[in-house]
């Protein structure tokens, strides 16, 4: 009846295939994007690039800029794709981003520790959520922590890295003819031209043009993880439910992989799980191989971003954040003397937690922004 409070009016749905070309754009904003990053930061002058990027050289200040990066952005899949674009501009090498992918790897797990805060009221739960949460934590921290040593003294990631890429696009400080980059190119000529056009020219004008790449990435990830989790909130829920229960390792990682994908989201992936695991659906056991998908998933984004340069240095790094998350589940997991060591420390904290709340607090605040800004502060 008109004027019955009592009924609903209709939402707004937009149909699948609609959607489906909207995530398409997306996806192409995100590319041009990118490329206006890498463009910004050509057009600003040597001494302003050497001034940015020179605390970088030292790997835990890298390591330490990389968490910060991720944790302000809440992703690392936008960070490790402005790390790309940085790359591309050859203001940072290969060497010098290593740390910086690594400690993206570890700042994205803020988001579910996070996440399990919510459960603080209940101490059932918040113990069975902040575990599951914080295994994601511990596996990244210690997968770095044996890694980028072992990476620095023999460079193997990134040699790795190297010859995949050397047979896909050609050898570092060579160019390569992306059809992507061409397909960009003119979006990027009408950002450099609109900000010429107010005046501006020199830093003043590499730095707004970086500026404006930054908020094209973040917002094209944005609308592309709300869009994508649109199209595949109903699978992504039945998936995890039917699949996870089974406790198998191998399908559980999979399906954390092909989630990731989907959303272009680790953070969405790894925080169903915190709800599920919380309320005793899913066992911390069963959640933990998940979030090992999640961080080989989450780096298709930096390879699609290496897509949008024209060097193949970009391309490495992206293989490097792919590499190292592999190599990690290779030492980290698939030994079952390493297997269970990620759980008990996440177990240990859990039950510190439960008992002084407060320091589940103090735990995220300085593992993921102060510990990292004294690294920063100290060490560039």
């Amino acid at each position: 009846m008109p004027g019955d409070s009592s009924e609903t009016p209709a939402t707004f749905s937009i149909p699948t295939p609609i959607r489906s070309l909207l995530v398409l754009g997306l996806i192409y904003t995100f590319l041009v994007g990118v490329s206006s990053l890498e463009t910004g930061i050509k057009i600003m002058g040597e001494d302003t690039q050497e001034r940015l990027f020179s605390s970088v050289s030292n790997p835990i200040a890298a390591l330490c800029i990389g968490i910060l990066g991720t944790v302000l952005v809440q992703s690392s899949s936008a960070s490790t794709s402005v790390i790309v674009g940085l790359v591309a501009t050859g203001n940072i090498s290969v060497d010098d981003a290593v740390p910086m992918i690594m400690g993206a790897n570890i700042g994205t797990t803020v988001t579910n520790t996070l996440v399990s805060l919510g459960h603080v009221r209940h101490s059932g739960e918040f113990k069975r959520a902040f575990a599951a949460a914080t295994v994601h934590d511990f596996f990244n921290v210690l997968a770095v922590g044996i890694l980028l040593p072992f990476e620095m003294i023999t460079g193997f990631i990134s040699d790795i890295a190297i010859w995949i890429s050397e047979r896909l696009v050609g050898s570092a400080g060579s160019e390569w003819k992306s059809p992507i980059k061409a397909w960009v190119k003119e979006p990027v000529g009408w950002i450099v031209d609109a900000w010429e056009a107010t005046g501006m020219s020199g830093n003043a004008l590499g730095t707004i043009v970086v500026i404006t790449g930054l908020v094209v990435v973040l917002a094209a990830l944005t609308f592309i993880t709300k869009n994508m989790r649109q199209l595949v909130a109903d699978r992504v829920e039945r998936s995890v439910n039917s699949v996870l229960g089974k406790g198998s390792g191998s399908v559980a990682m999979l399906l954390g992989l092909v989630i990731t994908i989907a959303v272009q989201s680790s953070s969405i992936t790894t925080s169903i799980l915190i709800p599920l695991s919380a309320a005793g659906v899913l066992s911390l056991r069963n959640a933990y191989p998940v979030t090992l998908g999640a961080n080989v998933g989450t780096t298709i984004t930096a390879l699609l971003a290496a897509l949008a340069t024209s060097r193949p240095e970009a391309l490495t790094v992206g293989l490097v954040h792919t590499t190292f998350n592999i190599i990690g589940i290779a030492v980290l997991y698939v030994p079952p003397w390493w297997r269970d060591v990620p759980i008990r420390l996440a177990e240990g904290l859990a039950e510190i937690a439960v008992k002084r709340r407060a320091l589940a607090v103090g735990y995220v605040m300085g593992a993921f922004i102060v510990l990292p800004l004294i690294g920063v502060a100290v060490l560039r």
